[in-house]
């Protein structure tokens, strides 16, 4: 739990840079993907991102690993809003843009959020997965621009622009469910559906 919980900090670090990029960039087609630099890092560096690890919930469902998973899923939201506040201080010109960003995501309906959340959670875990399978970053290079230029909701990133910006709301945390849950529910869908496939194979 202690590997999962540093782990799942220095994620949220890397979150917290590609976030930083993301606001500073001019062009959010340059911005989404100078993003994946903070993917690249963490799979490289083997740190613990919530949203690349649930899909592996499928074939490892034991207490053990939800305990796990919970952890990370905590340090990563905590660890990438704390630093939001943090880099909001030291460089306030990127203040604006969240607050914008943000007043429009809390415009977004329950359901809305959820479904825009499940399609980041699957392009999360292509990325993650053809890194691990297939030994190439290309999964990542194509995966997290297409999630932010889409417009899907990925829960850590999201946490760290609320955390950059000066909204106060309880509107967040329902945000924050329904994204965590969309996430959830997406990075598990593919890993499911292909072990079903597997299992009738089999028969």
């Amino acid at each position: 739990m202690l590997k999962t919980g540093t782990g799942s900090i220095c994620a949220g670090f890397m979150i917290a840079a590609g976030g930083s990029v993301f606001l500073a960039c001019d062009s959010k087609y340059a911005g989404a993907v100078f993003f994946s630099v903070a993917l690249l890092c963490i799979c490289y560096m083997g740190y613990y991102l919530y949203t690349g690890k649930i899909g592996y919930f499928v074939t490892d469902h034991s207490l053990n690993n939800a305990k796990t998973l919970l952890v990370g899923l905590i340090g990563n939201l905590a660890t990438a809003f704390i630093l939001g506040k943090i880099i909001s201080y030291a460089i306030p010109n990127i203040t604006e843009k969240a607050d914008s960003i943000c007043s429009a995501k809390l415009l977004q309906s329950f359901p809305q959020t959820f479904i825009r959340g499940l399609f980041c959670g699957i392009l999360m875990y292509l990325a993650v997965s053809i890194y691990k399978d297939h030994k190439t970053p290309l999964g990542i290079l194509f995966c997290v621009p297409v999630f932010i230029l889409s417009g899907f909701e990925h829960s850590i990133a999201d946490m760290f622009y609320f955390g950059v910006s000066t909204i106060t709301d309880a509107r967040i945390l329902l945000f924050t469910l329904a994204a965590v849950l969309g996430n959830t529910a997406g990075g598990i869908l593919l890993p499911f559906l292909a072990n079903i496939g597997g299992k009738a194979d089999a028969k």
